[in-house]
């Protein structure tokens, strides 16, 4: 397991979701990152910020 970034599969077992509905997920969060100036990765997003956007950081 990568400590930085979160892939579909880890994302399905945080949210419960399906995977069609993760990876969109991790579309949406990519492009919000993008608009900010980041480099994202394809099918990966950042945990420090899927946690943050989600509210589990608290």
């Amino acid at each position: 397991m990568n400590n930085y970034y979160l892939n579909v599969h880890e994302i399905m077992e945080i949210t419960g979701r399906k995977e069609a509905w993760c990876y969109q997920l991790i579309k949406k969060m990519n492009e919000e990152l993008k608009k900010k100036g980041f480099i994202t990765t394809r099918g990966k997003v950042p945990r420090k910020y899927f946690n943050e956007r989600m509210g589990l950081d608290q």
